[in-house]
């Protein structure tokens, strides 16, 4: 699990965050605080891997709270979660290693987005203690950015358009505990085999699990859910 602390000055909104936060798979909310000094010493008692930082805080500024996570040796991962649309705080929050920008307000699905592209670059890095080449991080930036890099690109033969309708269902809330290919295949209006062919893609590429689904009579019917 990715335990995420909230920074955010106003309850309510902080309250919905930690919600959102505990909705995402692999995610767990393990607290929220109203100022960045909190947060700085949340971060000195407990571990955590992923701030959700609000930058307009009663005591201090959200950049602040960067460099005092740096200053004090944390390598603590952060998301801007803020209405600050200023380019110089865009460019300063870059340069301190902030690794996603969420602009206020967002719709759930936004936010979810922008946790499972981090949740991506986590896994295409792999154990902290362990080494990496070129195409891991190369995979990994890739899937932070979002966009067609979170995504492998289709084999010869696959539709690009096809593949992206695919993800998208299997990333919907309507997916729920997985999809079989079947299913996917009437919503994408394709055959079963094809829609098959696409989850089979994504399982291969490390996007996507396989469980199978038990009950009834006959084989078990692989289902499909985004990791």
């Amino acid at each position: 699990m990715i335990r995420t602390l909230v920074v955010e000055d106003d309850p309510r909104i902080a309250d919905a965050h930690v919600q959102f936060t505990d909705r995402v798979a692999g995610f767990t909310a393990v607290g929220a605080v109203h100022r960045g000094a909190d947060a700085l010493d949340f971060v000195d008692r407990e571990p955590v891997d992923l701030l959700l930082l609000d930058f307009y805080l009663p005591d201090m500024s959200g950049l602040e709270v960067c460099r005092g996570l740096r200053a004090r040796g944390h390598l603590t991962d952060v998301i801007a979660v803020t209405s600050a649309r200023d380019v110089e705080i865009v460019r300063s929050v870059v340069a301190l290693g902030v690794v996603q920008y969420l602009l206020k307000p967002f719709t759930f699905a936004a936010f979810r987005d922008r946790l499972e592209r981090y949740a991506a670059y986590r896994r295409e890095l792999g154990p902290a203690e362990g080494a990496t080449g070129q195409q891991d991080v190369d995979r990994a930036l890739a899937a932070l950015r979002g966009g067609g890099g979170a995504t492998p690109p289709p084999p010869k033969g696959m539709s690009g358009e096809t593949l992206e309708a695919v993800v998208g269902l299997l990333r919907s809330e309507a997916a729920g505990e997985g999809l079989s290919a079947s299913r996917v295949g009437e919503l994408t209006g394709t055959s079963r085999v094809t829609a098959r062919r696409y989850l089979e893609h994504l399982a291969d590429s490390g996007l996507v699990e396989r469980r199978p689904r038990r009950g009834g009579q006959g084989r078990p019917e692989l289902r499909y859910r985004w990791r």
